[in-house]
């Protein structure tokens, strides 16, 4: 008996190996996964930024190298690329405050007075094609002769930032329970105090992750900056974009333009990595 149960507790301890084997081995191909599709591309690009031209496409790759600065040097040296960071800080920054302005009491009245097919018109815009409306914008902003002014980039790149702060707001003020709005109200609270000193305090966590969010989506669009910047507000994506030419590209000056856009990117993600995290599984997702 005690053999059959010791040979019975062999075979489990076996399973059990045999089980955490396959199970560390899934882990390990869905982090090669993720590493091949979302970091290594991210790794070439800084080491492209770095490389001599001649070994950007040297084949096979160099993985090691003597790194330069010649083309984040010839970036700020022949471009006005210090130019190109403050024009994407105003539009970005303009664009995100808006899209706030706008967006978060849009989604208290929505969540409140049961409005979310309003909330829906406005993730018609964000899911509809950015062509739809370049178009009519380019031919009122020609007409009025507003095109290459902050301005006119801001307000279109509220089209991106707002949908997605309504959306995301939406969910973090139906969770707030109605009793604590009830009860400022019988205190004497109006609705703009109610708002504004119960409702966005309790709902900070959510503002944080949309203005995070708001600020990397309007940073990396470049559609509508394409269309309607010129000479005095063009912002990064489209200087980058001037990297590429007809006959031939500039892999160095190009990819130190991507980093120059993406290493903000990345550390405003890493800044509110926690609260992102937290507030698109306890907010957004519910």
């Amino acid at each position: 008996m005690n053999t059959l149960t010791a040979q019975k507790s062999a075979q489990s301890s076996v399973i059990a190996v045999k089980k955490t084997w396959k199970s560390s081995l899934a882990v390990y191909i869905q982090l090669a996964v993720c590493f091949i599709v979302f970091v290594f591309p991210i790794v070439w690009m800084l080491m492209s930024a770095f490389k001599e031209n001649v070994d950007i496409t040297s084949y096979p790759p160099k993985f090691i190298f003597s790194p330069t600065l010649d083309h984040f040097r010839e970036l700020f040296v022949s471009y006005p690329f210090g130019k190109y960071i403050v024009n994407s800080l105003i539009v970005t920054g303009g664009s995100t405050a808006l899209g706030l302005l706008l967006g978060v009491p849009a989604a208290y009245g929505a969540a409140r007075y049961g409005l979310q097919w309003t909330a829906f018109l406005t993730l018609i815009a964000r899911m509809a094609p950015g062509i739809l409306f370049l178009i009519p914008w380019y031919v009122i902003a020609s007409q009025l002769k507003i095109t290459d002014t902050y301005m006119t980039l801001i307000v279109t790149h509220t089209v991106i930032t707002m949908p997605l702060i309504v959306w995301l707001m939406l969910s973090y003020f139906q969770e707030i329970p109605k009793e604590i709005e009830e009860s400022a109200l019988i205190d004497g609270c109006g609705p703009f105090r109610v708002l504004w000193q119960i409702n966005i305090p309790l709902a900070l966590p959510g503002i944080s992750v949309s203005t995070a969010l708001s600020f990397i989506f309007s940073w990396n669009y470049f559609l509508f900056s394409l269309v309607l910047s010129g000479s005095n507000t063009t912002p990064l994506t489209v200087a980058a974009f001037n990297f590429i030419g007809v006959a031939a590209v500039d892999w160095g000056g190009l990819m130190a333009a991507a980093t120059v856009i993406t290493v903000p990117v990345l550390i405003i993600v890493a800044l509110v990595q926690r609260w992102l995290i937290r507030g698109l599984t306890s907010g957004a997702v519910k």
